[in-house]
């Protein structure tokens, strides 16, 4: 039987293929939005936009938590 799969499940390879590279890059996101460096850089970033006057202040509130519920829920 294992020939016979092989034979036969060849034609879903390309698609088992680009499953698992969809998976791959959900895992990377996943990584990206927890990851507290990456966290702490967006944050950053929008206190900097504040300072320099490109965002208002409800603007950064809401930024912010964006950000904070992006990186508890994992998803980009």
């Amino acid at each position: 039987m294992g020939l016979l799969g092989l034979i036969l499940g060849l034609p879903f390879a390309p698609i088992r293929g680009l499953v698992w590279l969809a998976e791959l890059f959900q895992e990377q996101v996943d990584m990206e939005t927890r990851n507290p460096a990456s966290v702490r850089r967006h944050l950053e970033e929008i206190e900097a936009a504040r300072a320099a006057g490109e965002i208002t202040e409800e603007e950064e509130s809401r930024a912010v938590e964006r950000v904070l519920q992006l990186m508890a829920t994992g998803r980009g």
